[in-house]
């Protein structure tokens, strides 16, 4: 009888040894969501086509026109005002270059486009600020 119960206990344990094995594959490993090459290329794409439409004193390049909008987003993320982002002695992030500068309205509309393409969760805030300014 013990011989019976031994060979049955390992009869057991051999068969959910074995079941254990069979269990599922491991999932995949996925990498944590964040922004994407062609989401970061999309906006780009879309500010550079409304930054097209603005008249500016001179001729920006893609790249001194892209510099702008992450820190733009950056800054109003931290709390500060659109006033703040563009005033020099705050942010002083208003768009010009060394050959090149925007009207106060253009600027204006350049920092909406930036924002719609970059960090939409702040435009209707950024609009509001120029509404009530009276610059939008």
């Amino acid at each position: 009888m013990r011989t019976r119960t031994r060979t049955t206990i390992t009869a057991t344990v051999a068969v959910l040894l074995a079941l254990t094995g069979c269990g599922t594959e491991p999932e995949p490993y996925t990498p944590a969501a964040g922004p994407t090459p062609s989401a970061t290329a999309d906006s780009e794409a879309q500010y550079l086509s409304r930054a097209r439409d603005i008249e500016f004193n001179g001729t920006p390049t893609d790249a001194e026109l892209t510099s702008f909008p992450s820190q733009w987003c950056d800054a109003l993320t931290d709390g500060h005002s659109v006033e703040w982002t563009f005033d020099p002695s705050g942010g002083d992030l208003y768009p010009l270059g060394q050959k090149w500068g925007t009207v106060q309205q253009d600027a204006y509309a350049l920092l909406v486009a930036g924002v719609r393409a970059y960090c939409p969760d702040h435009l209707d805030a950024v609009k509001a600020e120029l509404r009530e300014s009276g610059e939008y």
